[in-house]
């Protein structure tokens, strides 16, 4: 038995089954399928995959990040971030600046033709998660973030709060 609290702030005791779970689990499979579908097919067009999109929004989101700052949100290996950033840079959407203080540190930003790849991207996820929010209701739209932040490891935790700190860019 888990306790919960509920949308209005009481507590209520949550009984919470395996076949709950597993409804949850699999809404998640697909709502996440769904979630990527819009932004696959723009990147398939340019023969670019998931971690392209990843890439370019989180350099989006924080404008003259270093690789290793890229390594540590994305969680993938530098041999294959190195790969993807190349892309990046040869197709002309990436730039990379050396660190003024540090010379061994690489800053990422987007180009002119970087930053409309991401709001082609953006805009198709935000117009999914706009309808979503609308059709769920606020209450439900906080309910689904914190489930969302409790779900998280406390290192991700940590990148996506600065990151909310950060505001909109």
């Amino acid at each position: 038995m888990a306790e919960a609290v509920s949308p209005q702030g009481g507590q209520d005791l949550l009984f919470l089954t395996d076949e709950q779970l597993r409804k949850g689990i699999e809404a998640m499979f697909f709502a996440y399928r769904g979630f990527t579908a819009d932004p696959d097919r723009i990147l398939a067009q340019k023969d670019y995959g998931r971690a392209h999109h990843r890439a370019v929004h989180f350099i989006h989101r924080s404008p003259g990040t270093t690789v290793n700052n890229l390594l540590a949100i994305l969680g993938v290996t530098k041999q294959s971030l190195n790969r993807v950033l190349r892309t990046l840079i040869s197709d002309g959407l990436v730039e990379v600046r050396v660190g003024r203080e540090d010379k061994r540190e690489r800053h990422l930003f987007l180009t002119q033709a970087g930053a409309a790849l991401e709001r082609e991207l953006s805009d198709a996820q935000r117009d999914r998660m706009r309808t979503a929010y609308r059709a769920a209701g606020p209450v439900a739209v906080a309910g689904f973030r914190q489930v969302l932040e409790a779900m998280m490891d406390e290192d991700m935790r940590r990148h996506f709060q600065a990151l909310r700190d950060r505001g909109p860019q």
